[in-house]
């Protein structure tokens, strides 16, 4: 066991003097400001994991001073201490066990050993502990608390970032959820390697992570940093991280994650009582015959596509989806907000889904490009489209935007290029893929999403390769010719199915879906779960075939 907090603690942060009971209770946070204190390695394994059910791994043996290396001491010496001071082997603890039922193996670094740095043993134990990951098929967590390499080894603690990020990659091959949680601070080359390279990046409120620190970094360049450089947030703004977790939302979140790979509910249930992924009256749901659609005035049809008070994706994810966990950022340059996606259980079946998001109020339409899609929207699609490659999960994309963003950021970042990518990857993937244009489907930002097995609009959707007032504009010179232009342009439901470009047609509540939400979202639940079933099972092969040969006819 750990040993007793203080009766009372008090911030570093803030001063606040806290009980040491209510400390623990808290699992070591201020209740003022928030700060994370750091945690031993025994302790974020008796909070992360269920009691009872960590079984250590045993740390390997590997050569203390391969260099004979002294600066101001002996190497050999700094080990003894660090051995004496943490009851520790090496910098890293790692173990098998479960969170909330879901069987993991963990590796877990302590930051007290030497800084958490990485030399021979602590690679060792976490190549190891990938591959018991790999051999018990188990998801891998890595919780990460690092100032670096460890200097003392020279070079070979250098190769330890090859041979961890090495191990990783065999899980990625052999599709091993990996989750890596970043805690204050990750460095160096732990930041270099496997901190970075986990399916899903969680970080804890104010974690601090890069490759250089800071006083690195000014003394380099002589310039002062922005204001939170390196922290957790900062990071989460700009891409690089999924999702800031407070220490007291980690385990459901991981679980929810896990249920990627182990399904709790498949696991406990019999094969033949699993639900089927849409209901006997659910399979007779989506309209296959235009005629028995309603032919709509062109006006009509665009003012139920655009109405305000449409679902929007987040709104259905939440509905549609059990355990739905938003991930963020394309891991490259940004996280764009018009794009939305994550994981989350559909009936029994765990699904990936991605949207574009135009938001509820002005404020929040206006910080979500009111739905357009920048590219490191459509590069993040594609990562999570990766993701549900690697773990074999459905993919369900919901189409909601005018367009791609005209922009000269956007421009200057390669929209066509990703948006190409993006048809191009949807294409050739080896899942299931449903599209459902939701709200309005406007141009290569739309396609961009809509590269499926099936695609399916909503009866108050419209579908088209431009905006009825850019046709307008164009070939009429005159933007009030916009319901002229949407009528030639044969936009709505009823037309697209009538053509061939969507396959069905999802009803929508009397007066449309912004009448009665809740509804609006249970009819696309039953249809995302018909359209499903009808190619789940097929080989990849077969699927992929079959999808190029859907978008060849054209």
């Amino acid at each position: 066991m750990t040993a007793p907090t203080a009766v009372w603690t008090r911030c570093p942060q803030c001063s606040e003097l806290i009980y040491g009971g209510r400390y623990e209770r808290i699992l070591r946070t201020c209740p003022g400001c928030g700060r994370h204190d750091r945690l031993t390695a025994e302790q974020r394994v008796e909070q992360l994991l269920d009691e009872g059910s960590a079984e250590p791994l045993a740390p390997p043996r590997v050569p203390d001073d391969p260099l004979g290396f002294t600066d101001s001491r002996p190497y050999v010496e700094r080990l003894r201490e660090a051995r004496a001071e943490t009851g520790m082997t090496d910098a890293v603890l790692c173990v098998t066990g479960e969170v909330i039922g879901r069987p993991v193996v963990a590796a877990v670094m302590d930051f007290r050993f030497m800084g958490g740095s990485l030399g021979g043993g602590v690679g060792e134990a976490i190549t190891r502990a990938a591959e018991t990951a790999l051999r018990l098929r188990r998801p891998l967590i890595i919780v990460t608390a690092s100032g670096g390499a460890r200097m003392q080894e020279g070079a070979l603690a250098l190769m330890q970032m090859a041979k961890t990020s090495q191990a990783l990659a065999e899980l990625d091959e052999a599709g091993i959820l990996t989750i890596s949680l970043i805690s204050d601070p990750t460095y160096g080359g732990v930041a270099a390697s496997y901190a970075t390279l986990g399916d899903v990046i969680l970080a804890e409120p104010g974690a601090r992570v890069g490759f250089a620190g800071p006083r690195v970094i000014r003394q380099t360049i002589q310039a002062d940093l922005p204001e939170g450089f390196q922290t957790a947030e900062f990071l989460l703004a700009r891409g690089l991280v999924d999702a800031v977790v407070p220490r007291t939302a980690l385990r459901t979140t991981i679980a929810d994650l896990l249920e990627s790979q182990h399904p709790v509910r498949a696991r406990k249930q019999a094969p033949a009582a699993a639900e089927p992924p849409a209901t006997a009256t659910a399979r007779t749901l989506l309209i296959r015959d235009p005629a028995l659609l309603p032919d709509l005035d062109p006006e009509q049809v665009i003012k139920a596509a655009r109405h305000e008070d449409r679902p929007n994706t987040l709104e259905y994810a939440n509905q549609l989806l059990d355990g739905f966990q938003e991930l963020r950022g394309d891991r490259l340059t940004g996280d764009c907000p018009a794009v939305v996606g994550g994981v989350g259980r559909l009936g029994d079946r765990q699904v990936v889904l991605i949207g574009h998001q135009k938001g509820r109020d002005t404020a929040e339409r206006v910080r979500r490009n009111f739905g357009m899609a920048l590219p490191e929207g459509y590069r993040k699609a594609a990562r999570l489209m990766r993701l549900a490659v690697k773990l074999g999960l459905p993919i369900l994309t919901l189409v909601d935007t005018p367009g791609a963003h005209p922009g000269i950021g956007a421009e200057e970042r390669g929209q066509a290029w990703a948006i190409a990518e993006n048809i191009r990857l949807m294409s050739g993937l080896p899942v299931p893929v449903i599209a459902a244009i939701t709200g309005e489907g406007g141009s290569g930002g739309a396609l961009a999403l809509a590269v499926a097995d099936r695609v399916l609009a909503c009866a108050g959707a419209m579908y088209s390769v431009i905006s009825p007032e850019g046709c307008a504009a164009i070939l009429w010179k005159d933007q009030s010719a916009a319901p002229r232009a949407a009528a030639a342009l044969q936009i709505g439901a009823r037309d697209l199915l009538g053509n061939g470009i969507v396959d069905a047609v999802v009803p929508e509540p009397d007066g449309g879906a912004h009448h009665d939400p809740s509804q609006a979202a249970e009819l696309l639940r039953a249809a995302l779960g018909e359209a499903l079933a009808e190619v789940s099972g097929l080989p990849p092969a077969e699927l992929v075939a079959r999808r190029r040969r859907r978008f060849r006819r054209y």
